[in-house]
């Protein structure tokens, strides 16, 4: 079914372990103890939610972002613990080339390396490919970043590449990214299964 992402359209997905919805202005309150209480969550984020408006700032520049179609975020909700884990979002949309980006995605400390990172990578990638028709999906992450580039490679993402000295980072440094992706016939070939597989 092709389809084109709108930013008018509440995705919704969800399967046993996790729910992951839009993200809206309200959820300030949902995601505020991880902005307070784990620091280190925001290591690695070209945008901080470090702080009470830290997580502010985060929240509204993601909604303006969606507003504008350039980025889609998600507040992702781990059913198995009854609890807010995280978020993620689809952003560098580029319609004209059915492609797009998964990032921003990161989760509390308790939510790290429970299996949940790979419920929510499932699904958005399904709708991904599959609702919404898209050829290629990537991904980025500071080159340091050991734990974020083993869990992409874990769901199936190839290694394309560094980019050097790509962007500032809070504390004045450059970082550099690492490239992955997906393509569509990647992921009907095997990557779904392999992934699925895994759940």
């Amino acid at each position: 079914m092709s389809s084109k992402l709108s930013s008018e359209t509440d995705y919704i997905l969800e399967d046993e372990w996790v729910l992951i919805r839009p993200l809206t202005i309200d959820d300030y309150q949902n995601l505020l103890p991880f902005a307070l209480y784990e620091p280190n969550t925001w290591s690695y984020s070209q945008v901080s939610a470090k702080g009470a408006d830290g997580m502010r700032n985060y929240i509204d520049q993601a909604l303006k972002a969606r507003l504008e179609g350039k980025e889609y975020p998600f507040i992702i909700y781990d059913k198995k613990a009854g609890e807010y884990a995280g978020s993620t979002r689809f952003y560098d949309i580029q319609s004209a080339n059915q492609a797009l980006e998964v990032g921003y995605t990161w989760y509390g400390e308790k939510f790290r390396g429970t299996g949940l990172n790979k419920h929510c990578k499932f699904l958005l990638l399904q709708l991904a490919f599959e609702e919404l028709d898209l050829k290629r999906v990537g991904f980025r992450a500071d080159a340091r970043n050991e734990r974020s580039i083993a869990a992409m490679k874990s769901i199936g993402c190839t290694v394309e590449g560094i980019i050097r000295s790509h962007m500032p980072l809070p504390d004045g440094t450059r970082r550099d990214s690492i490239l992955l992706s997906i393509l569509q016939h990647e992921w009907q070939q095997d990557v779904k299964e392999r992934l699925k597989a895994k759940l």
